[in-house]
């Protein structure tokens, strides 16, 4: 699978977020830190982990390091991905005090809230071991930190679903609903795709049986999305698609029932919490004055 998160496409999205993050916090100059400290002082720090996970957006942190001060050195102690508990250090620090301390705030929220979903990601990824399920994250995520909320989950070791309403159709219940029914639905995404000379995915909902069985009468898509279905409600839907098209679990799944809806063999499971309710990781960054 192609590594998306290190493609020049991905690399010019983050620098864009950086920018539009610096200028956010910082505006025309971190006032406090110019007001107390001095040009020439020099400081050293450590990213100090101050909770049980996985690390993630190590990288992110160099990259803003190095947009704030190019003078700013980060000597890396540990891979991205990798399990943490508390006292570890994920890397050193050092360079103009100003320069670090005005990074420190931007590098901590971005830090704190990756690695919180790649912790919930890995955690989730571990409940699904030995059955064919894999974890989803879905469009739930915080508006213009999509990017990095997604890589997290594939730090952690989930799976990411679309990037957003451009690089798939994924037919939902109100589509449905708005377009007259299922088969309306489409025989609409069919004519509109070959119109427009597009190939796209075609992922659709289906809310019961009777749905599903309207879905593979019409055929012509990638998977079914089978929604708000209970673990046993769900293996019978799995059965009834017998393998034709992929399937996706949604919708009241939670850590508690999340194995068992892996042992319907289903083949994802896309769960929002992954990204709309995580608690971060707690973390520092210590810094000091160079002696």
């Amino acid at each position: 699978m192609r590594d998306i998160f290190h493609t020049p496409a991905f690399t010019k999205q983050l620098n864009a977020f950086i920018d539009n993050a610096i200028k956010e916090d910082i505006g025309e100059r971190d006032h406090t830190s110019f007001a107390t400290i001095k040009a020439t002082t020099q400081a050293e720090g450590k990213l100090l982990v101050k909770d049980t996970g996985i690390i993630a957006g190590i990288e992110l942190a160099q990259m803003i390091f190095k947009k704030v001060d190019k003078k700013i050195k980060v000597e890396v102690k540990m891979k991205e991905g990798a399990k943490v508990t508390t006292g570890d250090i994920a890397f050193y620090v050092k360079g103009p005090a100003r320069s670090l301390l005005t990074a420190e705030r931007f590098v901590l929220n971005c830090m704190q809230r990756m690695s919180g979903i790649a912790t919930q990601a890995h955690e989730l990824t571990e409940l699904c071991k030995g059955t064919k399920a894999k974890v989803l994250d879905t469009r739930k995520t915080t508006p213009g930190m999509r990017m990095l909320e997604k890589w997290a989950v594939h730090i952690g070791g989930a799976t990411n679903h679309r990037w957003g309403l451009y690089d798939m159709i994924l037919i939902k219940d109100n589509h449905v609903q708005c377009a007259g029914g299922v088969k309306q639905a489409l025989d609409a995404t069919h004519k509109y795709l070959k119109q427009n000379k597009k190939k796209l995915d075609i992922e659709i909902e289906a809310g019961s049986m009777q749905e599903i069985k309207e879905i593979l009468a019409v055929g012509g898509i990638q998977r079914i999305l089978i929604d708000n279905f209970t673990p046993a409600e769900m293996t019978k839907a799995v059965k009834l698609i017998n393998g034709k098209y992929e399937t996706e679990g949604s919708g009241g799944v939670t850590k508690a029932n999340l194995r068992q809806y892996a042992l319907t063999g289903v083949d994802y499971i896309s769960v929002g919490a992954l990204t709309h309710s995580v608690k971060s990781l707690d973390m520092s960054l210590k810094i000091f004055p160079k002696l």
